[in-house]
């Protein structure tokens, strides 16, 4: 069964328990829930910001007990739909966080949403084991006082890596990578990478993360040890690398080639690669294994 639910969706989400799928929005926007069963619509929640404007919708993953939580582009808001209960859900909206949430994740164990603004240097963390919610700024003006470059694709904070005790983030517009401390939520260290970030996915362990980059900088990838913050392999598989996708120990990654109509695979340990698969164009790469992991 295919159901057309909107002009230009941007992501999707499914329920803890499986049995809702939501989907975020640029056109019409707002976000759309479905039962995962039928595919019948359960729900339609118009993202109309606080000053009557429509917006995109961005950053939408799940949370545990049947909620999604994602970010108003155009609005500067964050809104949490929970569907717990019977009816209709009870929309939670945290106002004025910022301008132009372009994306966000959770971490691993679901208490803790970040959102990357376009429109600002900074991020908006939002602690979600605290009531009331409240969104607070994380790295204020991170490239304050250097002239900022075009950005050629923005980077996805979906793909941002949680490894240990620090997080990896991309910074919009720049060839680095941010560290920030997973308690604190402070700037710890900058990697110098070789093109703006896109991706940054660690590996299941957490030991290193690996770094897609945006045009004209693409067919690069980096490994990064979490450890020392240290740059330890380049490769460069091809024009357009846009996805990578580790097996679900991390004994292999699988990297999207697109413009050479090809999908590579990696040993992880030693970076040889182990095969190619002959694909058309291809783009993004997901496992099953995504299923129990919150947020995927």
């Amino acid at each position: 069964k295919r159901v057309v639910q909107g002009g230009n969706a941007i992501g999707g989400a499914i329920s803890d328990d499986g049995s809702l799928v939501a989907v975020s929005n640029y056109e019409p926007g707002g976000v759309r829930v479905f039962d995962a069963a039928t595919l019948e619509q359960v729900a339609d929640i118009p993202a109309v910001g606080a000053e009557g404007r429509a917006s995109k919708t961005v950053g939408l993953v799940d949370l545990p007990g049947r909620r999604f939580i994602y970010a108003l582009y155009d609005a500067g808001e964050i809104w949490m739909a929970d569907f717990s209960r019977a009816g209709a859900p009870s929309i939670s909206k945290l106002q004025g966080i910022g301008k132009l949430p372009y994306d966000a994740n959770v971490t691993p164990d679901g208490r803790h949403y970040l959102a990357g603004l376009f429109g600002e240097d900074g991020v908006v963390h939002v602690d979600l084991w605290r009531e009331p919610l409240a969104a607070r700024r994380i790295l204020d003006g991170y490239g304050r006082g250097e002239e900022k470059l075009p950005v050629y694709k923005m980077p996805h904070l979906e793909g941002w890596a949680s490894a240990g005790d620090v997080m990896l983030i991309p910074a919009v517009g720049r060839h680095e990578l941010i560290a920030v401390d997973r308690r604190s939520f402070k700037e710890v260290g900058r990697v110098a990478t070789h093109g703006q970030p896109v991706f940054a996915v660690a590996r299941p362990d957490g030991r290193h993360v690996w770094v897609n980059y945006a045009h004209p900088r693409n067919d690069t990838i980096e490994v990064v040890d979490t450890t020392t913050l240290a740059i330890v392999h380049r490769m460069r598989p091809g024009p357009a690398v846009l996805h990578m996708e580790f097996t679900p120990r991390g004994h292999e990654i699988w990297v999207s080639v697109r413009d050479a109509n090809r999908v590579d695979v990696y040993d992880t340990a030693s970076f040889a690669k182990k095969a190619e698969l002959a694909v058309t164009h291809p783009s993004g790469i997901f496992f099953t294994a995504r299923a129990n992991r919150i947020g995927q």
